[in-house]
This record gives structure tokens, sequence and C-alpha cells, in this order.
């Protein structure tokens, strides 16, 4: 039996969260793991904070990661990453997008913006930092972020023998097919 692993990703509403889960998750189910996937939106679908919980093995009991239980924290923004440390076991990992957006908290003032937050990150956790929306705009749209992180999660998971090209065709416009193609592809060049 396969130990489940855990998975989870968080940005802020917009950055393409949960469409990165939904195809993380279809790969998943159709390699024949069992796969328990939640989300939490945050304040507005835009601009709130989003998670979403993935969950695989060959028998997941519950959709929900535990404090202290993820093995890889893949966060779209930065401040995000920080926000969620806690979830993260001792040998996990954070993958983090040297990405700064502004929340409906630090827009409302509620909030201010720490400085030098992926150093905060750094200190608590292993990190690995991406410019996700760098790389997503050289290939021709940087909205194309979301699955530059997942090729990241994907090769340091070791899940690329996984139909990627099949999942992406399932969860995607075909329009944005090739785009998705070339970013995932990218995200696994960037770590490896």
């Amino acid at each position: 039996m396969s130990e489940v692993k855990n998975i989870l990703l968080c940005g802020v509403g917009g950055q393409g969260t949960i469409l990165a889960s939904k195809i993380l998750s279809y790969a998943l189910v159709e390699a024949g793991y069992d796969v328990k996937m939640s989300e939490i939106l945050g304040m507005s679908q835009r601009g709130g904070s989003v998670t979403t919980q993935v969950r695989y093995g060959d028998k997941v009991y519950s959709p929900i990661i535990g404090q202290g239980s993820a093995d890889i924290l893949v966060s779209f923004e930065a401040m995000e990453a920080y926000r969620y440390l806690e979830t993260l076991n001792p040998k996990g990992f954070v993958v983090v997008n040297d990405f700064h957006m502004d929340t409906a908290t630090t827009l409302s003032g509620s909030e201010d913006y720490p400085e030098n937050i992926i150093d905060k990150v750094k200190e608590k956790a292993t990190t690995k930092v991406l410019d996700a929306a760098k790389i997503a705009s050289d290939l021709g749209n940087s909205k194309a972020m979301n699955v530059v992180l997942l090729g990241a999660l994907v090769k340091l998971m070791n899940l690329e023998s996984l139909d990627w090209d099949g999942a992406l065709a399932a969860c995607v416009k075909p329009a944005f097919l090739e785009l998705n193609k070339k970013a995932l592809a990218a995200g696994m060049e960037a770590v490896a």
C-alpha cells in the first residue's frame, strides 16, 4: 500500500489555483490513485485567499490535510506561502511564486503586505522560488503561471510519468491547450 501524499496549493482568487488542482487530480485519478480534493475560497472569488488540498494514494479517507501534514506547499503568491506554512510537515518543502498580489485584506488596509516575505518563508522551510509569471509571459500569456507552478510540483513529486497531455486536454479549453503544455514543461524544467 502506498502512503498518502498531501499537497496544499494556495494563492489569491483569480490565479488559477483551483484549475491547477483539478488538472493534478484528474491525472492522479487516471493513473489509478485514490484522490480526494477540497477547496476553500476566501472572502471573494477574486482577491481572497484560495487553498486547495489534494491527497492521493492507494486509499484516502479524508480530503483534509491536517496541520503539519503537507508534503509540499505550492504557493501562487508570496504572502500566501507564509500564511500556510503551518500546514507543512517538518520534511516538507515549499514552491513559491515570486509574485506579489494585493488581497482583499491588504487593499482594505486591515493588513500590510510584509517586506521580505520570501526570506521569511526560506527561514522556516526548504524552499524553491520561481518567477512563474515571467516564465509564463515568455511563453505568451502570464495567466499560464498556474500551470508553470503545476509543472514544478509534478517534477518535485516525481509525477512526470502521468498522462499530463490527457489531463490538460480534459481540463483546459482547446484554445489554450498548447500554451498550457508548454507551461507545464517549462515548470518542470525550472526545477530540474
